[in-house]
């Protein structure tokens, strides 16, 4: 009889995690312009990962979605402002409170002692709809953490969002946002 190696369950200390939005200026002023950048203050999920069990990993992760704020330096007045739009008319966090993902399907494959290279495809939900969405990242294992980094890229248009514009068109957000992530998570300790 064989027995299943041990899938470990990390959980995402967010207190040390970094988890980035930016979004590109476009339009016919875009040169003027910045390219946002948002960082996401509250959200919680867990990792499942084993070095010997590498097809049975998985990612959830649960974002609020009002949790998104400017990290560009500007005016407290411009920061409020732009915060407020992105809250009621972007992401109309009071409709959809919650950004979710849910690994469906992951391959990795070692890339050197503790490190290892990850695909993870899953559902994405954001403002109301799911789609499926692919990430890579590279994961290191370190004693009781887990740390995995990586980028990947959402279209808003695919969520049904509706890229922000400004000064009647002339200066608006592209609809690919670029999402980046340094995540660290902590072995749970099994109490069965």
């Amino acid at each position: 009889m064989t027995t299943s190696p041990t899938v470990a369950v990390y959980a995402i200390d967010p207190g040390i995690s970094r988890f980035t939005v930016r979004a590109f200026a476009g339009g016919m002023f875009s040169a003027f312009g910045h390219n946002p950048t948002l960082a996401i203050r509250e959200f919680e999920g867990e990792a499942r990962f084993s070095p010997d069990a590498l097809d049975e990993a998985g990612l959830v992760i649960r974002i609020k979605a009002s949790s998104l704020a400017m990290t560009d330096n500007m005016s407290d007045k411009d920061r409020r402002e732009l915060e407020l739009t992105l809250n009621q008319d972007v992401l109309e966090t009071s409709r959809y409170p919650e950004i979710s993902f849910e690994s469906t399907k992951v391959s990795a494959s070692e890339a050197g002692d503790g490190q290892f290279f990850v695909n993870v495809v899953g559902a994405l939900t954001l403002h109301g709809v799911s789609n499926t969405q692919a990430v890579s990242a590279q994961i290191a294992l370190t004693g009781d953490m887990l740390r995995a980094h990586g980028e990947f890229s959402v279209l808003q248009s695919a969520y049904g969002i509706q890229p922000v514009s400004v000064a009647g068109g002339a200066l608006k957000v592209k609809d690919e946002l670029k999402c980046s992530f340094d995540i660290v998570g902590r072995k749970k300790v099994d109490n069965s």
